[in-house]
């Protein structure tokens, strides 16, 4: 079992900056995959990057460049730096974890680009 708690969500301008941060209730290397969906209203949910030890980092086309994942093992958290934002980027961010076969998820987190 793994629990994720995120944070970091919120209202921004276009061209603005956050960072969301996934803390995981276990040592995130034991963990195979980490990641950052989101949902916007309306659409599926969408794989935004992704990190693990062996392939490093991945991303969706429309935020390299962008977007930037990382890590902290002592505090088993991972970050999603996310600058120039754009009014496309509004959605429900989702923490993912995958163990094996099994895969977590967190509450979720609201992004909202707006001016």
């Amino acid at each position: 079992q793994v629990q994720l708690v995120e944070s970091g969500g919120g209202l921004v301008q276009p061209g603005g900056s956050l960072r969301l941060s996934c803390t995981a209730s276990r040592n995130i290397f034991s963990i195979n995959v980490m990641g950052w969906y989101r949902q916007a209203p309306g659409k599926e949910r969408e794989l935004v990057a992704s990190i693990t030890s062996a392939v490093g980092t991945n991303y969706a086309d429309s935020v390299k460049g962008r977007f930037t994942i990382s890590r902290d093992s002592a505090k088993n958290t991972v970050y999603l730096q996310m600058n120039s934002l754009k009014p496309e980027d509004t959605a429900v961010y989702y923490c993912n974890a995958r163990v094996v076969v099994s895969s977590y998820w967190g509450q979720g987190t609201q992004v909202t680009v707006s001016s």
